[in-house]
Order: C-alpha cells, then sequence, then structure tokens
C-alpha cells in the first residue's frame, strides 16, 4: 500500500475529547477519545454519519469532560495531535486512548508514526474502534494496539457484507495476541440465519473470543440519513439470539450504548 509524506504526517479529525466509554469491554471506563474523520461504509443505523467526509474544522476539548470545545482547522498535524491528546491528559484520569471514527484503519500510514509516540508520551493503552474490514491497513498498526473492538456488519441490519473480511481480519487480531472482541448490531429486523454465520465466524478463530450483540438505538438523527426503517429488537428476539449463539461461542453479552443512556451522546 503505497502513502504520500502528507498522509503520515497530517490527519483529518472530527473531535478529541475525554469521555466514558459506553461499548464493549471497555465500558464504563474514561478514555481519551480521537475521532477521525472519512468512513468507506454507510451502515443504515450509523449513528456518526457526520463523520463519512471531512469537515472544514475539527474540535478538542480543553479540558477533561468539560466540553469547552475549541476549532481548528483540518488536517492537524502529527505534533499539534500529540499536544491535544497531552492537553488532556490528566494523571490517572483516564484508562486509555481510543481511535474511533468513521473508521480509524483510513489513517493507518499516520497511525502507524502516531501511535509509538503517543504510547511513549502518555503511557496509555491503544484501543481501536474499527469497522473490522480493512486487514492490511490492520497489519501496518498492530504492533501498537493493546485492544480491539471489531465490528461485524450484518447485511440486514447494516446494509454492508464484508464476510471475509472479517474473518481475516479478526484472525490477524488473535494471531496477534492483541486483547480482541467482537460487537454485532441488531434490530428487530435482523436475519437470524446471519447471526448463525456470524457465531461460526469467530467460533472458528476460537470461541472464547467475547461477542456484544448490541441492540440498536433508534435515534431521529439516525433515521434521518437513512432509507431503512428499522426499530430495536424485543427481548424475546434478543434472548432467543443470545441463546442460539452461544451453542458456538462461550461469551454472548447483550449490552445497550450506555453512553446514550447516560446522556453522552
Amino acid at each position: 500500500m503505497s502513502v504520500t509524506t502528507t498522509e503520515t504526517t497530517t490527519a483529518r479529525l472530527v473531535e478529541v475529547f475525554s469521555a466514558i466509554q459506553g461499548e464493549g469491554l471497555n465500558v464504563g471506563t474514561r478514555q481519551i477519545f480521537i475521532r477521525f474523520a472519512l468512513c468507506d461504509l454507510r451502515c443504515h443505523f450509523c449513528d456518526s454519519a457526520h463523520t463519512w467526509s471531512v469537515p472544514r474544522t475539527y474540535r478538542v476539548e480543553r479540558s477533561p469532560g468539560l466540553r469547552d470545545f475549541e476549532t481548528y482547522d483540518n488536517p492537524v498535524s502529527l505534533d499539534l495531535l500529540l499536544k491535544w491528546v497531552q492537553q488532556l491528559n490528566v494523571p490517572g484520569l483516564h484508562d486509555s486512548i481510543s481511535l474511533t471514527g468513521g473508521e480509524p484503519l483510513l489513517h493507518s500510514a499516520f497511525l502507524l508514526q502516531f501511535l509509538p509516540q503517543v504510547q511513549k508520551r502518555t503511557g496509555l493503552p491503544i484501543y481501536l474502534e474499527t469497522g473490522g474490514h480493512h486487514p492490511q491497513r490492520l497489519a501496518l498498526v498492530l504492533p501498537h494496539l493493546n485492544s480491539v473492538g471489531m465490528d461485524l456488519k450484518l447485511p440486514s441490519v447494516s446494509g454492508e457484507s464484508y464476510w471475509q473480511e472479517h474473518a481475516t481480519f479478526l484472525q490477524r487480531c488473535y494471531k496477534s495476541g492483541v486483547e480482541v472482541f467482537v460487537k454485532v448490531i441488531v434490530s428487530a429486523e435482523t436475519d437470524s440465519t446471519e447471526l448463525h454465520q456470524a457465531a461460526e465466524l469467530v467460533a472458528d478463530v476460537n470461541p472464547e473470543i467475547v461477542l456484544f450483540l448490541q441492540p440498536v438505538t433508534p435515534l431521529e438523527s439516525v433515521q434521518r440519513h437513512s432509507k431503512i426503517n428499522f426499530s430495536a429488537p424485543t427481548p424475546a428476539q434478543v434472548l432467543t439470539w443470545q441463546a442460539e449463539m452461544k451453542r458456538s461461542l462461550k461469551h454472548v453479552r447483550v449490552v445497550p450504548q450506555t453512553h446514550k443512556l447516560l446522556n453522552q451522546l
């Protein structure tokens, strides 16, 4: 994969801020979030459609958790992003740094340069939130990651289909020894045969990998940009799906987006 000097020294951002992680294995922990712009997926349920393209500006929180944002022009240089992270890194407050988006791996060349430096300066573990469909880009940055939350996209819910890419991606994470878990968004319209396929995909790598079933949050802002009307699954659906997937997997957890329950959008 060829890259330019600009791609390695600058990034396109949406925001940098401190907050409570609302999903996956890190739920409830305090993180410094670096939200990257750009995504090559168009999931029907996406609550971050504003990250699909590059905004003219990005925002940075001055004081962790106070939402006192300042605005700056895109792109951001490597040195400046290091400065923003260090500004938020109050000693003892954060458990890790979250790379989110958008799709952070579209900035893999930049991350290859950035991650060793931010780890050295903060001492914080690095957590990647990803669509799990770019295994080649993942390979560039895997040595600098501590944990990975991989979305597994169900075609009936997301409108996207990346089964082979997901399998390769998860296999690379597992073989590297990085902590990895899988997140599957489910709605009332979920095709149960796809859940069976997802469970088998994960089990083929290791049935001990934790899989989260996350009921979709039908926000008005999401429904506006989506061509699909969807609703949250019923308790009966979720209980049935969990039981069926546990035939293949040891750990299947049902957890909603807790940051939205806390009104931390």
